[in-house]
């Protein structure tokens, strides 16, 4: 008696799967005969992530703040990889929209207990000094955070509360952009001037933004809501993760960075300013921008006092 496997029925699943593609099963098994094994430094490519933490500095705690936000940018990976789940899915049920809300939701809560690295992690004196070599980059320069908002809600939720009623959905995209909540940082209304720093981080992202925008106007996380049953969209739970995402991303994220920004920024070493030059607080705020993806889902009270109790 042979003790020998029998892989017969994986070489034929093998067979059909490359059979379906049009493609000589004996060359792919052949070039996994001749193949290394992966191992784990190189599937996750350790060595390079690693070499991408480069200071402009000698302050050791500088390594600390490139470090945290390279972190801070995989995990806004991972979430607009689970928005996108959400908008290309054909058959959407409720289930499915609740898990990656709630999937989505917890990496913005590894975000907020995080700033406690950048609140009690990093040297008051330190960041100081380092921090004039950033200008005028700033966190506000985030492609991805950007991108999260455009996905997650109508693009009339994202503009300026105080140009809201000239705005919808005939509006222009370009002229839509130039009305955003976020220009408030740099950007002077009166005499349209703009900062370096918005200046800057246009030159970079804007035409993609754009696109980005038109492809998500039909597809962000409210649209898809909308598209569902009616008694779908009365679900608890799902209702209840909507609400949980809004409120996560919108006010406790958005707070936490706004306190570890003040810790920094209006302590005794601080001088007030941004690194960018923004009008960071009204910006940041949630109070004064209110920004909220899912506004149909707060009773006007709520809308009302939004960030006004954190």
């Amino acid at each position: 008696m042979s003790n020998q496997l029998d892989y017969t029925h994986l070489l034929n699943k093998i067979q059909q799967k490359y059979d379906a593609e049009s493609e000589d099963t004996e060359n792919y098994l052949e070039g996994l005969l001749y193949s290394n094994s992966i191992t784990y430094w190189d599937y996750i490519h350790t060595d390079a992530l690693l070499s991408l933490q480069i200071q402009r500095t000698t302050f050791p705690d500088e390594m600390v703040f490139i470090t945290y936000h390279q972190i801070n940018e995989l995990l806004f990976k991972m979430i607009l990889w689970e928005i996108s789940q959400v908008a290309e899915c054909e058959n959407l049920t409720t289930k499915f929209f609740e898990d990656k809300l709630m999937r989505i939701s917890r990496y913005f809560d590894m975000l907020t207990t995080s700033f406690n690295i950048m609140r009690e992690g990093m040297d008051v004196k330190q960041y100081s000094k380092f921090r004039h070599t950033l200008t005028p980059a700033s966190g506000f320069q985030s492609g991805q955070y950007r991108k999260i908002e455009f996905a997650s809600t109508e693009l009339i939720n994202l503009i300026d509360n105080r140009f809201r009623k000239t705005i919808d959905r005939n509006t222009p995209f370009e002229h839509a952009f130039e009305h955003l909540y976020w220009q408030a940082a740099g950007k002077d209304y009166k005499t349209g001037s703009k900062s370096k720093l918005l200046i800057n981080f246009e030159k970079r992202y804007k035409e993609e933004f754009i696109t980005f925008m038109k492809i998500y106007n039909t597809k962000n996380l409210w649209s898809r809501f909308k598209e569902l049953p009616i008694e779908d969209q009365k679900n608890t739970n799902l209702v209840k993760a909507m609400r949980h995402y809004d409120y996560t991303v919108n006010i406790t994220w958005v707070m936490a960075h706004y306190n570890a920004a003040a810790h920094y920024i209006l302590g005794p070493e601080g001088d007030g300013e941004a690194t960018g030059g923004s009008d960071w607080q009204k910006y940041m705020h949630p109070k004064y921008q209110k920004r909220i993806f899912f506004p149909e889902l707060w009773s006007q009270e709520e809308i009302d006092n939004w960030g006004e109790t954190v």
